[in-house]
């Protein structure tokens, strides 16, 4: 019987790793010889000398690793240890970095790289077969993985493959393979029972299949469970069908990320981006006005074609769909993209995760204002904080939102500044700009400071009132809500007139706090 370890390398330690639990239960279900398989999950902060000693301490005859991009630079460093520390075992790669990569991978340390779906490909190499058996879409939701959980994010893949072919991406073109709907639901089921906060679909394009993906929203809407669960959709493929269904969806319950990309036509024509964005966008505000939904938008920076103009243009039209969280990806060009295969242009960092450096359409400069602006973008807008200030600050300066967000990541980065600090620096650039009245933004600040913080102090500049008029509002405050009052729960605006919050009740779509006045 050999003995072999699974080590997944996740990129934050709330994240779990599908793809070594998906491997075990296949060599449980599909190889013919015995097998002693262990699962080792670990992350990319920990030290290479840790992880060495946990997958050594195991004495395995067989090391199996899933690369991705988030790993990859770390991994040639802990194969070198690991060939010292075990010179007999057998290192075997597998994933999207290493199946288009292979050569790099065996002069890196792999003694054999497999390509394909792992659950059939890894049982027939344990067992030394040449055929890769017929395993596919096993269920690894065995009561030990469950119990690993421990309250991470999870990860579910009820299909594979996408039936587009973006040219950045390494999924597009291939044919969709789907786990039958009745395994689907019953993995599903299993995952809602647990503790996890977030199940995160993985499938490229959820609702590729529209009557699918409203028979798993019918049937996940119907369990009993505390969970969000995530979905990666092409906007424009929803049907109202589906719209109207997922309208009566428990608020919080689902959060669902469309990627628009860019809005410029050359480069989704150049990417090979096939999308409908007028219906893409109507669906999205659709779902927005409903309110029980958390929407991420993407776009990325660095496409072909694309200047800084043109980003900016793009950001903005993706800004005022007014979703949740507009993410700011940059170019990665990834072994075995088309565009990687092609486009000779691009100048990008050889190292993983492979992101640009320059094209002929942003320079190195241009890519730089796109970094400081994701920062700012990221620091503020997508965690929720100051959403007042930043509309009150784009109505009154008359400034497009990118220029806000770029205005603001040159100024200043929030790099583990306290985020007392960072709101005083907000205070004083909004406060700078010409239209900005400061009684006005002082009011919305302490406005979203309430709503965004949960008992911390204000900054300074945010206090006003004396102790009298402070304990007169959160006298009536607490006749209010019924219970007693922190003074962190209570402030006073420029105009005199009080606000409280009510910190036991944040929305479960924002995760932010009412707010209420008090005469």
């Amino acid at each position: 019987m050999s003995k072999v370890v699974l080590l997944g390398i996740n990129s934050k330690f709330v994240h779990s790793t599908l793809a070594v639990w998906q491997l075990k239960a296949a060599v449980q279900q599909f190889a013919q010889k015995a097998h002693d398989v262990v699962v080792l999950e670990c992350n990319i902060n920990q030290p290479d000398e840790e992880i060495v000693a946990q997958v050594s301490a195991c004495r395995p005859d067989v090391v199996g690793i899933s690369t991705y991009i988030w790993n990859a630079g770390k991994l040639p460093g802990i194969l070198r240890k690991l060939r010292k520390a075990l010179p007999q075992a057998v290192f075997v790669m597998g994933g999207p970095e290493a199946a288009h990569n292979v050569d790099y991978w065996l002069e890196n340390g792999a003694n054999h790289v497999l390509k394909g779906a792992g659950e059939q490909t890894f049982p027939a190499f344990l067992d030394g077969r040449e055929d890769g058996g017929d395993g596919c879409f096993v269920d690894p939701y065995t009561t030990e993985y469950l119990a690993a959980l421990r309250g991470k994010i999870a990860y579910i893949e009820t299909s594979r493959g996408c039936p587009f072919s973006c040219a950045f991406c390494l999924s597009g073109d291939s044919k969709v393979e789907f786990l039958p709907l009745d395994d689907a639901k019953a993995q599903i089921a299993k995952l809602a029972a647990t503790d996890v906060r977030v199940i995160k679909f993985v499938d490229r394009t959820f609702n590729c299949d529209a009557k699918r993906a409203y028979e798993m929203i019918e049937f996940i809407m119907g369990l009993n469970t505390n969970n969000r669960f995530h979905f990666e959709v092409a906007a424009d493929l929803f049907d109202q069908h589906t719209l109207n269904l997922l309208a009566t969806a428990p608020a919080g319950l689902f959060q669902i990320e469309a990627g628009l990309q860019s809005f410029f036509k050359p480069t989704l024509e150049a990417s090979m981006r096939k999308t409908n964005l007028d219906k893409a966008v109507a669906n999205i505000k659709q779902l927005m006005q409903m309110g029980n939904i958390h929407i991420h938008l993407d776009l990325i920076a660095g496409l072909p074609h694309e200047t800084l103009v043109d980003f900016a243009h793009s950001f903005n039209q993706t800004y005022a769909i007014g979703a949740h969280k507009v993410q700011l990806g940059f170019l990665k060009m990834l072994h075995g993209s088309a565009l990687r295969r092609n486009e000779k242009s691009i100048i990008f960092n050889p190292e993983p995760p492979y992101e640009i450096i320059s094209n002929p359409w942003l320079s190195r400069q241009d890519l730089q204002v796109l970094k400081r602006t994701e920062n700012a973008l990221q620091q503020t807008y997508n965690k929720g904080h100051f959403l007042q200030t930043l509309n009150y600050v784009q109505a009154a300066t008359s400034l497009t939102p990118f220029e806000i967000f770029r205005t603001l990541g040159e100024f200043v980065q929030k790099d583990g500044m306290a985020l007392n600090d960072y709101a005083e620096k907000l205070f004083g650039l909004f406060g700078s700009l010409k239209g900005v009245n400061l009684d006005g933004l002082r009011g919305y600040m302490i406005y979203d400071w309430l709503a965004m913080v949960k008992g911390s102090n204000m900054p300074l500049f945010m206090k006003l009132g004396d102790k009298k008029q402070m304990d007169r509002i959160r006298k009536n405050a607490e006749e209010r809500l019924g219970r007693k009052l922190r003074r962190t729960e209570v402030a006073i605006l420029p105009c005199g007139e009080g606000v409280f919050v009510d910190s036991a009740s944040p929305d479960p779509v924002t995760g932010l706090y009412p707010i209420f006045r008090v005469g």
